[in-house]
């Protein structure tokens, strides 16, 4: 019911992008925004042969600095997220609430009965094409590349979306993104954020790979015997680990401050389990994209992956994420 009520409420704050551009009241900073999404659309559809449909044809502003917040629980001695199942969307590893106190309410329950809970805010969301998702509010004051990326990102869900997979459906869009990213940029003159992207891009992947390899040591340890009591120890020491193997990276970044926020709360397995729905398959599927050597055969190639069970293409792309 709050999934229901909260799409009601964005599609009556949406309007087409062309009556908000032509509002008075739109600032020339949002106008520009909008056109620059417009562009990124039509580049979609056209060089990267996304689905001419209905999104990001109109504009929502939402009063707020999310679209949705994202809840992910997990077991107290678990690095495997819970996942829930609906209709369209089928089995997925988060609850999105469009109210942030729902959010809450709902993690606190999870955290009563015993799990480790993540709340986090999200700046925009897929239907799958099923509605005409808008461009947000939440969007426009980002950097060029993260929002050309994002727009990429949500029509490749529209493009194709697998069912009860929502880590090959992350990283397949993640994939998808970034090969948009390089295009636009390769058809244009050299930018500075297009460098500047392509520096948090490494650091996206070392930040990935530091918390992938804690995550393996948490495995091990929870399918140990060791008694509860230790085990909450031991859990403890690697999440301070994991801390200071990020203090080291951010010292070999020169002292890039980007993740500091991230690791300055008390970790648990939910985080690291958020962080890994998105980019523990990414690597596996970057190079089915490097192998195809097009976007058209990349295609082809990730609609065969869909059509394997589970655990079948996990184990080809997603390292068994």
């Amino acid at each position: 019911m709050q999934a229901a009520g909260g799409q009601l409420d964005v599609l009556a704050r949406s309007r087409p992008i062309d009556d908000a551009a032509a509002d008075p009241a739109t600032t020339e900073g949002t106008r520009a925004r909008l056109a620059l999404v417009v562009e990124a659309r039509e580049f979609a559809v056209r060089e990267l042969a996304m689905p001419d449909g209905k999104s990001f044809r109109r504009y929502a502003d939402l009063g707020r600095p999310f679209a949705i917040w994202s809840v992910v629980a997990t077991p107290e001695f678990s690095i495997e997220p819970r996942r829930w199942c609906f209709p369209i969307a089928g089995c997925v590893s988060y609850l999105g609430f469009f109210d942030p106190d729902d959010a809450h309410a709902r993690a606190d329950r999870l955290a009563v009965k015993g799990d480790d809970v993540s709340v986090g805010g999200v700046a925009t969301y897929s239907t799958l094409g099923h509605l005409p998702d808008p461009v947000f509010n939440t969007m426009l004051a980002w950097r060029e590349p993260r929002l050309l990326g994002t727009i990429f990102h949500e029509l490749a869900h529209e493009q194709l979306y697998v069912a009860d997979d929502t880590e090959f459906n992350e990283a397949y869009a993640s994939v998808v993104a970034t090969a948009g990213i390089r295009r636009w940029y390769a058809a244009r003159s050299p930018s500075p954020e297009l460098a500047e992207w392509e520096r948090q891009e490494v650091r996206e992947r070392e930040f990935a790979a530091l918390l992938a390899a804690g995550r393996v040591r948490l495995r091990r340890l929870y399918a140990s015997d060791a008694p509860e009591e230790a085990m909450r120890i031991a859990k403890d020491r690697e999440f301070g680990r994991v801390k200071f193997e990020y203090a080291q990276l951010r010292a070999r970044w020169g002292g890039y401050a980007g993740y500091d926020a991230w690791f300055g709360r008390a970790l648990n397995n939910a985080h690291l389990a958020a962080v890994a729905t998105y980019e523990d398959c990414v690597p596996g599927i970057t190079r089915e994209l490097e192998a195809a050597q097009s976007l058209q055969a990349f295609y082809v190639r990730a609609a065969e992956l869909a059509r394997l069970p589970r655990a079948e293409r996990h184990a080809l792309v997603c390292k068994g994420a």
